[in-house]
């Protein structure tokens, strides 16, 4: 699903104008996005957790040629989702047959 869609399905279910749908979503991304450059964790009830973790410096190799390389220290987005995001992904699998 794209931000488009998104958008799209937004101005469906809270009937609102696709300029107030497009700059809901847009502004919701900004705060999570600079929420998380500062550092904090985004916690949305019932959906999951976002936050930051570094990942320290270590050895490496690089797959074509072999040798051995430093990968530096760096910072990864990290996702928790919730126990009630789990189970609702897990409860309705299109295309997975439970019965074999």
């Amino acid at each position: 699903m794209t931000k488009a869609e998104v958008t799209t399905r937004i101005c469906e279910k809270a009937r609102l104008s696709k300029e107030d749908a497009i700059n809901l979503v847009q502004t919701m991304f900004e705060i999570i996005k600079a929420s998380l450059e500062a550092g904090e964790q985004v916690k949305i009830g019932g959906f999951g957790t976002f936050g930051i973790r570094t990942k320290r410096q270590r050895k490496g190799r690089n797959p074509q040629t072999g040798a051995e390389i430093l990968i530096p220290q760096h910072r990864v987005l990290t996702f928790k989702p919730s126990f009630t995001m789990k189970k609702a992904v897990n409860s309705t699998s299109p295309g997975i047959n439970h019965s074999d």
